[in-house]
């Protein structure tokens, strides 16, 4: 604010981006108490790191009250509600991506209030950890990811999601719940290089999908051989990989506007930096995805990244459909058709709009493409 008590027109063209937000129920507001962020987005004076966190960080640890309260006198629903609340302002904290101490402090928060509310989700969430062997120095011991699963007599169908950038395994449970009431058993994992990755993002980070493909193999009541996998903006790019590294593994695997070639260009990376349909920060949250600070750091280590370098577009895949907005400012669309042109057909879909091509029939039809494949009526 200035100092006549005016808000600078930065600061309002930001304010009014998080109305439009909120409206439009867009990231990062998909778990949210309306008035209460109109009433912190009123308080914002900067996107600066800290102030950021501290905003949205107070009516997350109201929330966090309530939900122990609620608890304490024996009140699920209400334990869950403000739980989710509190997960859901505490990731608006730590949006984009956790690149300062105070945005970390929310993430981790994020994830503690998000594995409260699960106790009481119906089915409950289930955190399960796995070994990770990794291969170079830093990288961790464990792969974590979430289950929900209903009691079944018969074996049941797996559908994995996975992010990108910004949208981790807490995010979308809205989503998890259609999913698990089409009688899918739903795991939610980050893709490398974020949230509780063990590793960064690298030419083969695609190696820490395996230890969960292996528990699923352990689990009776789940079916090895109906397991599907969404890949969610960059989580695309890793469901291609992994379609192709690991295609028989997969009854199905979905790219959902992840880029696979000319994404990973200098002249993209430069150009989509300014992408109006992201919030903000994009180029720190790209280069912590392969562990780097700076942008120019992430533009040199995704060289290589491009799946037709790697010349693995053309050899076998598992089933795939390929969709996405045909307008995208993140992900060139170019890379959506060249995935039609290599390897055997797939199934395709696009959207009117930008970056994910979200839209009332957008997730529908990733749906029912899912059933199919895995034999749900």
């Amino acid at each position: 604010m200035s100092a006549t008590g005016t808000v600078s027109t930065d600061v309002e063209k930001l304010r009014q981006n998080l109305r439009d937000r909120i409206a439009a129920h867009k990231a990062p507001f998909h778990v949210i108490d309306a008035p209460l962020a109109q009433a912190a987005i009123d308080q914002l004076q900067s996107a600066e790191p800290e102030h950021w966190a501290a905003v949205w960080s107070t009516p997350a640890a109201a929330f966090a009250e309530k939900a122990k309260a609620r608890e304490a006198a024996g009140d699920t629903d209400g334990a869950r509600e403000n739980y989710l609340l509190a997960y859901g302002f505490y990731h608006v904290a730590r949006f984009p991506s956790p690149i300062h101490p105070a945005k970390d402090t929310a993430y981790r928060k994020s994830i503690e209030m998000f594995r409260a509310a699960g106790r009481y989700f119906s089915p409950p969430l289930e955190v399960i950890e796995v070994p990770f062997t990794g291969r170079h120095e830093g990288e961790g011991k464990t792969v974590t990811f979430y289950v929900r699963r209903k009691r079944s007599e018969a074996k049941q169908p797996v559908l994995i999601r996975c992010g990108g950038v910004d949208t981790w395994k807490e995010e979308r449970n809205d989503y998890n719940d259609l999913c698990i009431a089409a009688g899918f058993v739903q795991i939610n994992i980050d893709g490398p290089g974020v949230g509780e990755a063990p590793l960064p993002g690298s030419l083969d980070g695609e190696r820490m999908y395996l230890p969960m493909l292996d528990w699923i193999r352990t689990q009776p009541g789940l079916d090895a051989d109906r397991v599907l996998f969404v890949g969610m903006s960059y989580g695309g790019y890793w469901s291609t990989k992994i379609a192709h590294c690991y295609h028989d593994r997969f009854a199905g695997v979905v790219n959902w506007g992840g880029g696979v070639d000319k994404f990973f260009s200098r002249e993209w990376s430069l150009s989509s930096l300014s992408a109006s349909s992201y919030l903000m920060d994009l180029g720190p949250a790209r280069a912590r995805t392969v562990g780097k600070k700076t942008y120019e750091e992430y533009i040199t280590e995704v060289d290589g990244f491009s799946l037709l370098k790697q010349g693995i577009l053309d050899g076998p895949h598992a089933p795939m459909l390929v969709l996405n907005g045909r307008h995208d400012e993140q992900v060139p669309f170019d890379d959506m058709v060249l995935l039609l042109e290599h390897g055997a057909p797939k199934a395709a879909r696009f959207f009117p709009g930008g970056h994910m091509g979200y839209g009332p029939n957008t997730f529908p039809t990733v749906l029912a493409w899912l059933k199919q494949q895995a034999g749900i009526a």
